[in-house]
């Protein structure tokens, strides 16, 4: 029998709203993806695959939509094999297909929201005078006002903000990933040859070992009431 409720299908949501991807599905990936422990180091993500998540980290929202971050794409096994011990020994540093460094430009400040502008001009066609406001009232709270003094936090929650989105669109297209916070940073830095920018979290995506007994364990998580304040 053909399903009827649409609101259980790709199509529209309860507000008529057009959808791509069904309720039902989303919750089955995000119930699917878990913080992978063991990579399969025999299958790596396919590249039409990785293109597709690069440009949805490209497409990560963050504040502004200043962008304060770079992100290290690493898959030569020399560069992971160095890194691992950097990383509490973690063995996703040398088994995971792809590393992704989330790095944040130091010290954000004019150069990069001048940087930006130009290239709002240069995507929309905005003319510089008629972005000069908006553009002012970025420096008064990034460059001359308090949240200057902690720039660097602030570009962090950016990178976080990214990191997120990357996780969710890896559990979406199938690929496996971990968040790596056990890692050295200053030593990543130097590793990588960074100087304008510094490692804050670094994530691994790549396709699971079977073996791998996390990825059938349940998930503790909160119940709803204690997590969910409806007002």
């Amino acid at each position: 029998m053909q399903n009827t409720d649409w609101r259980e299908s790709p199509g529209h949501d309860d507000a008529g709203i057009m959808t791509t991807i069904a309720p039902t599905e989303l919750l089955a990936q995000l119930q699917w993806r878990y913080a992978t422990k063991q990579f399969d180091p025999a299958k790596p993500v396919a590249a039409a695959t990785w293109a597709a998540l690069e440009e949805a980290l490209i497409l990560s929202p963050s504040s502004y939509g200043l962008q304060p971050y770079r992100f290290v794409v690493i898959t030569d096994p020399a560069v992971k094999a160095r890194l691992k011990p950097l990383s509490w020994g973690q063995s996703q540093l040398t088994d995971a297909s792809h590393i992704v460094a989330f790095t944040i430009l130091k010290g954000m400040g004019l150069a990069h929201i001048e940087r930006f502008a130009a290239r709002i001009t240069e995507v929309r066609g905005t003319p510089a005078d008629k972005l000069a406001p908006y553009q002012a009232m970025i420096v008064r709270d990034l460059v001359d006002g308090p949240r200057s003094r902690i720039i660097d936090e602030w570009a962090t929650r950016q990178a976080y903000i990214a990191l997120g989105n990357f996780m969710t669109a890896c559990a979406l297209v199938g690929v496996d990933a971990c968040p790596l916070e056990g890692i050295e940073p200053a030593k990543w830095d130097a590793e990588l040859g960074l100087t304008d920018h510094a490692v804050v979290v670094a994530c691994a995506a790549g396709h699971r070992l079977d073996s791998d007994k996390y990825a059938t364990t349940p998930k503790v998580r909160f119940a709803a009431a204690d997590l969910i304040e409806r007002r």
